[in-house]
């Protein structure tokens, strides 16, 4: 695999990002606790680069089919990426808005950084369901609207992936933001100390920068 685009539901800090309004998100801040968020460890230590986390390249691609199927979006955003599966308080949710944040949801962290591991390029469309808690008008989030919402998203986002399938390049593209080439330099144990059970276990994401793919 050398591409993946995610797609999650997710709650607007911003007025005009309304429900069914698909945010193509190009950052994000980690607020989960208790996920694994690296494939690497003691016995092989590795710093890829987050500085970047979504390959520009792949976001056009999604962009333009987007535009060809004629969805609302707007590309661009940072999202808040919470642990759950409780939705936020409002202290939370005033906070995040607060600081600028444009939607928030459960879904790409670790992910991201997962995927940038493994030197799989990501791309994330956010799909608005609702206001998160903030919203004096709308109210806290319930369980009810969320999946009108998201039912109504769907047929959007499987046209969407549906184009964005038939468009897809059959050359790989390089990332601009080198996500494909992310191990080159990260690894920063040396080779004698590299612990060999750990290794097998990297040779998946990893092998093409330790020699084992």
């Amino acid at each position: 695999m050398t591409d993946l685009v995610s797609f999650s539901a997710c709650g607007s800090y911003k007025e005009e990002l309304s429900p069914g309004t698909f945010v193509l998100v190009d950052d994000f801040v980690d607020r989960t606790v208790r996920r694994e968020s690296s494939f690497f460890g003691n016995g092989c230590v590795a710093h890829v680069s987050l500085a970047r986390p979504v390959g520009p390249a792949l976001q056009d691609l999604v962009a333009r089919a987007a535009e060809g199927e004629g969805i609302a979006f707007r590309r661009g955003g940072t999202a808040v990426c919470m642990e759950g599966p409780q939705f936020s308080t409002l202290a939370e949710s005033l906070t995040y808005k607060g600081l600028g944040y444009d939607v928030i949801h459960m879904t790409s962290m670790p992910e991201a950084k997962l995927a940038r591991e493994a030197e799989i390029t990501y791309a994330v469309v956010a799909m608005v369901t609702d206001y998160d808690c903030w919203h004096e008008v709308h109210g806290a989030v319930d369980v009810a609207s969320l999946l009108a919402v998201m039912h109504a998203n769907s047929d959007k986002a499987r046209r969407l992936f549906a184009r964005l399938a038939r468009e897809f390049p059959a050359e790989h593209i390089p990332c601009p933001a080198g996500s494909d080439r992310a191990l080159e330099g990260a690894i920063i144990t040396h080779p004698d100390a590299r612990d060999p059970a750990l290794l097998a276990k990297l040779s998946a994401v990893a092998g093409r920068v330790l020699g084992s793919r």
